[in-house]
Formats: structure tokens, C-alpha cells, sequence
């Protein structure tokens, strides 16, 4: 069983910048593959990026390329995500979710979610 705790969010303006945080306890991300979803008000929650176990090839939505960064450190935990010249329209609860084996871009294919962390970005 793996349990995954974000951290990080918080209240920012429009250009600023925020790290997300997940860290897994009760076991590794060995050799789990990490993606990072958000879900604003009345809309479907969206994978924004992904990136393996190896941490090669990390995967980003349209919506934040050049802006948006995932990596994962040596020892593979925790998972960060760090976001750059935000905009309001990246306002929502970003969740961090792990799959075992390769990243995937649906919500079912993760099977572990951590409870989310708000990010509101204001204009």
C-alpha cells in the first residue's frame, strides 16, 4: 500500500511561483511512476505532467509546457512539481497519483492518490 501526501499549495498572484510536494510513506515509489492531476470547480480532473520511475521523458500537458516541472531526487521520494509564471487559470486542487510500471494520461490507470493541495492563483 502505497500513501501519498502533497504539500505546497497556497495563495499566489499571477506570475509568482509555488513547488508542489509528494511524498509516498508505507512504502517507496520504487518503481512507481508519478503523475501530478489538478481539478478545478465543475470541470474533470486533468493529468498536467508525469514523469517515470527512471525520471526520463517526463510527460506535460499543452497547458503548462515552459512552465510547469516535475522531477523526482536521487533517492526517488519525494516527487516535485515545480510551477512557474502561474496564471489564475491554473487554479485548482493538484493531486499527485502513482501507477506501477510505465506513466499513463487517464485518472483510472493511477492507483494511488494522495488528498490534494489547493492552488489559487489570483489576478
Amino acid at each position: 500500500q502505497v500513501r501519498l501526501a502533497e504539500s505546497g499549495g497556497g495563495l499566489v498572484q499571477a506570475g509568482g511561483s509555488l513547488r508542489l510536494s509528494c511524498a509516498a510513506s508505507g512504502r517507496t515509489f520504487n518503481p512507481y511512476a508519478v503523475g501530478w492531476f489538478r481539478q478545478a470547480p465543475g470541470q474533470e480532473r486533468e493529468l498536467v505532467a508525469a514523469i517515470s520511475w527512471s525520471g526520463r521523458s517526463p510527460y506535460y500537458a499543452d497547458s503548462v509546457k515552459g512552465r510547469f516541472t516535475i522531477s523526482r531526487d536521487n533517492a526517488k521520494n519525494p516527487v516535485y512539481l515545480q510551477m512557474n509564471s502561474l496564471e489564475p487559470e491554473d487554479t485548482a486542487v493538484y493531486y499527485c497519483a502513482a501507477r506501477y510500471g510505465t506513466t499513463k494520461a487517464e485518472v483510472h490507470d493511477y492507483d494511488y492518490w494522495g488528498q490534494g493541495t489547493q492552488v489559487t492563483v489570483s489576478s
